[in-house]
């Protein structure tokens, strides 16, 4: 498929995304959102061996309508609790961190949205994959900066952590904008999902070929690409359309 006729064949399902995110937001008041547990987590008190899950959820007001929000939970053997990794953009402006430790549960819904799980590692070796992940939201370079787009924002993060962990083997969503700005200023980087290689430009144009992610551009922060492991489209602010 030519990619205007992929763009012919897009562009409905991305009017169609807009207007239902737009009417979910008109319906929507953040501040009485749920926030609670979805249930997704395994309970620490009888699950003795080490957990790692990566959660994405729409995010919060306009941006739900195009983007989610990403996030790691991590519970070594024998914790008695998890402990979730995330960058947030609020009030950094004002001096707080970006990356936040334990501001919700490991599972919790996002301000009213349902997280998505996106990977779930456990028993032998995933302390040792947990030891790693620790190092690397430590190591992360932005730790004080956030920008919606294209980045670094929570999906930065995320695709950080999953780089330099590629045993999580990691697909994030076309919707993940962000996770294609490379720290650093970078232009070449492995894929976030560990078996492929990415070319970007501040995370505005790019391309990125991986087992786990398929083929994607990326032309200014939105997701086009086709996922060859199980057969998807993936478009913006619709997402992956093709095998769950």
């Amino acid at each position: 498929m030519g990619m205007g006729r992929w763009m012919r064949w897009a562009l409905p399902w991305l009017a169609l995304a807009a207007i239902s995110g737009c009417a979910v937001l008109a319906r929507s008041d953040w501040r009485q959102a749920r926030r609670d547990s979805s249930g997704q987590a395994p309970h620490p008190g009888i699950t003795p061996e080490a957990v790692v899950q990566v959660y994405a959820a729409r995010a919060v007001g306009w941006r739900g309508v195009l983007a989610v929000h990403t996030w790691i939970a991590v519970k070594p053997s024998g914790a008695p609790s998890y402990t979730r990794y995330e960058v947030i953009g609020w009030r950094v402006d004002r001096g707080a961190p970006a990356v936040r430790v334990n501001r919700a549960g490991p599972d919790n819904y996002w301000f009213g949205s349902r997280p998505r799980l996106l990977a779930d590692r456990r028993g032998d070796g995933v302390d040792a994959l947990i030891a790693r992940i620790e190092a690397a939201v430590t190591a992360y370079p932005y730790g004080s900066a956030y920008r919606t787009w294209p980045g670094p924002n929570s999906n930065t993060f995320t695709a950080y952590i999953a780089r330099a962990v590629p045993e999580l083997r990691l697909d994030l969503p076309p919707t993940a904008i962000g996770k294609d700005f490379l720290p650093g200023g970078a232009v070449f980087a492995t894929s976030p999902g560990g078996l492929g290689v990415q070319v970007s430009l501040l995370g505005l144009a790019g391309v990125l070929v991986g087992w786990e992610e398929g083929v994607e551009v990326n032309l200014l922060g939105l997701t086009f690409g086709l996922d060859l492991k199980e057969p998807a489209l993936k478009l913006p602010a619709a997402g992956r359309l093709g095998v769950p």
